[in-house]
């Protein structure tokens, strides 16, 4: 690959993140247990998931990433919003639910 080809390719991933609009927000689900999920992210099922565990890393938590979207075991909103701009998401982007 040559050298123009990786910046354009990180110009389009810059670019990627700059028009998605995140939210994250809480459910109860099963036995009353919290899930905090995670909506808006890119829809590649790579991305996704590298995203999903670097996430799982960071919150010493369980979770998966499915149907588009990220599954965190216990209520980690605040800290997955600030996980998220650390990833380089714009924090204007996303909203905490």
């Amino acid at each position: 690959m040559s050298e123009k080809e990786s910046e354009f390719e990180d110009v389009l991933k810059d670019l990627d993140k700059s028009e998605v609009r995140i939210v994250i927000r809480l459910e109860t689900r099963k036995f009353r247990k919290p899930v905090t999920i995670v909506l808006g992210l890119p829809r590649e099922k790579h991305d996704l998931e590298v995203i999903a565990h670097n996430l799982k890393k960071k919150l010493a938590t369980g979770g998966t990433a499915k149907d588009g979207e990220i599954l965190l075991q216990g209520d980690h909103r605040d800290d997955t919003r600030d996980e998220l701009i650390k990833l380089g998401y714009p924090g204007s982007q996303i909203e905490v639910q």
